[in-house]
């Protein structure tokens, strides 16, 4: 497997400005709104995470938990990999080392950790049509994908291509999905992104059939941007707008709550 060059990526900066926009009112809100607190972005955010119910959603939706018992586990370990996360960007800490995929296994699939501690997995895998690397060259693949990525700099088109990429190579036996997403939206926070997550099966669908066809044209021209790669970032572009544009209608609707609270008693 050759990982695919960076320079192929084409931006669709229409939809990256959309973004932008979004993030920048949403901080217009917070900063200059009399009617809104600095912890309101926060606490939206915070609330939104540990909704146990939606998380548990979320859960089912991505069809990963085979019965209740394990979906609890899961959401168990997503707050505890989310809390670290948080933790993290607080410290001015953003996802840029390969032991920081450990540090996330351990978290989310500790399971998967304790089957081969600190290592890349010892087998071969494949993702529906696409035979992953051999065990041989995942260390060398995913040190480069590290490298690469020094070469992008817009913030989400980095954590995108990421997330791409990773799964691609498929470094752990099992948990990788669960890492690769947190290690996503761990660059898209620190970088003041909302996060993107799946929301229904019928996006869940969307997202593999796009991976399997980029994969399965990467695997013949590795080297080549194509359209099927360019769905799976646009549709990743397209969740951030929707979750982006979620964000600003809450914290706004929270400054509009607190403005006729205001009226009233006045």
């Amino acid at each position: 497997m050759e990982l695919l060059p960076v320079e192929e990526i084409k931006i669709n900066q229409t939809k990256i400005n959309k973004i932008d926009h979004l993030v920048k009112s949403i901080y217009r809100l917070i900063i200059y709104s009399r009617h809104h607190l600095d912890d309101d972005l926060l606490d939206t955010y915070l609330t939104g995470v540990q909704e146990l119910q939606e998380l548990l959603s979320l859960k089912n939706a991505q069809m990963e938990a085979q019965n209740e018992a394990e979906a609890e586990e899961y959401l168990k370990n997503l707050k505890v990999s989310l809390d670290f996360v948080i933790e993290e960007i607080i410290l001015h800490n953003n996802f840029e080392k390969e032991l920081q995929l450990f540090q996330l296994l351990r978290l989310v699939s500790p399971e998967t950790n304790a089957i081969h501690p600190n290592r890349y997995r010892q087998t071969l895998v494949q993702v529906g049509a696409h035979i992953c690397p051999d065990k041989n060259a995942v260390p060398q693949l995913v040190s480069e994908l590290f490298y690469q990525m020094q070469f992008i700099q817009n913030p989400i088109i980095k954590a995108i291509y990421f997330h791409h990429e990773l799964i691609r190579i498929h470094p752990f036996a099992d948990g990788n999905g669960r890492v690769t997403r947190i290690a996503k939206n761990w660059m898209l926070m620190y970088d003041l992104y909302p996060p993107i997550f799946i929301n229904d099966a019928p996006q869940k669908n969307e997202y593999i059939a796009s991976l399997s066809k980029s994969f399965r044209k990467l695997d013949n021209l590795p080297k080549k941007w194509n359209e099927h790669t360019e769905t799976f970032f646009e549709l990743e572009l397209d969740r951030l707008v929707v979750n982006a544009t979620l964000l600003y209608e809450t914290v706004n609707r929270i400054g509009l709550k607190r403005e006729k609270a205001n009226k009233n008693n006045n």
